[in-house]
């Protein structure tokens, strides 16, 4: 692993200026296609502990629409896996090396799933790493109710009650039972988060501002017809939570079988989020899957 310089970019499109990060050169020295990395609601920050463990790589990292560095002028704060997959499009049509690789982590996996299906030729390999599919497990509509339990906690209470509620919810192993809901609400305290709600209320996580991402279906037909080799991944250690079993499913969907990857939904991270993957073994796993192609 060695440390590299990233160049910092901007490309203006309607409603947005969309801000990237280069790590490696373009063209790529080997001719292989640069790695393109998207999250959601996660923006480029959440990518430099891989970019710097596929140093050999050219890695492409972004901050979705919104987010982050990547400031929208069209008046509007939703999130939607569609318009997100227009400014992916958008920015691999920019750095003129298409198909790419594509690495898309949680919401930016249902962004990427978007992409391969209005834009097939966009995408060499995609790595689809658990993506928050709610239409995918068989209990979708406990799902559901769990969600609007972390939003109606967030929105009535706060940030610290909602994420404390997002967290229990996350966390929690196989399907939404009666015994999930019947749990007290969880003390914002105990999971380290504020109780004084600071009277925001526009997180994209915890409010209604993503639902779109969380509601998408995958265009199953269009998918399966794309020249994409789609690869649907899932955490070791997140493999009965929401998350790990939504991804399983949408490898169902989508008739292929998903790929197991080292740690749990942010496997992919360092410590300097709080919540420390394993970035060594992941990244190995990732490049094991694209050099597979």
């Amino acid at each position: 692993m060695t440390t590299r310089t990233a160049t910092t970019h901007t490309l203006s499109l309607p409603g947005v200026e969309l801000v990237h990060d280069v790590h490696g050169p373009l063209p790529t020295a080997d001719g292989r296609p640069p790695i393109v990395a998207i999250g959601q609601p996660m923006d480029a920050t959440g990518f430099r502990a891989l970019a710097a463990r596929l140093d050999d790589r050219t890695v492409v990292p972004y901050d979705p629409r919104g987010m982050g560095r990547s400031v929208r002028n069209d008046g509007r704060t939703d999130n939607d896996p569609e318009v997100q997959a227009g400014d992916v499009h958008a920015l691999i049509e920019h750095l003129g090396c298409g198909p790419v690789d594509l690495f898309a982590s949680s919401g930016g996996a249902v962004t990427a799933l978007a992409l391969v299906a209005a834009h097939p030729g966009d995408v060499r390999t995609l790595v689809a790493h658990e993506p928050p599919v709610i239409a995918a497990v068989p209990d979708a509509d406990a799902v559901e109710r769990a969600r609007l339990g972390y939003r109606d906690a967030y929105m009535e209470r706060g940030w610290g009650a909602g994420m404390a509620a997002f967290m229990t919810m996350s966390g929690w192993e196989g399907e939404f039972t009666d015994d999930y809901f019947a749990q007290p609400a969880p003390d914002p305290a105990a999971f380290g988060m504020p109780t004084e709600d600071d009277g925001s209320r526009n997180d994209p996580l915890l409010s209604d501002l993503s639902l779109a991402v969380l509601r998408y279906r995958p265009d199953v037909e269009a998918l399966t017809a794309a020249p994409t080799r789609i690869v649907v991944a899932y955490g070791r250690e997140s493999a009965t939570t929401f998350t790990g079993r939504a991804a399983i499913g949408t490898a169902a969907l989508l008739g292929t079988e998903p790929v197991e990857f080292p740690s749990h939904h942010g496997g992919f991270i360092d410590g300097e989020f709080g919540w420390p993957g394993e970035p060594d073994a992941f990244a190995a796993r990732l490049r094991e899957v694209l050099d597979a192609d």
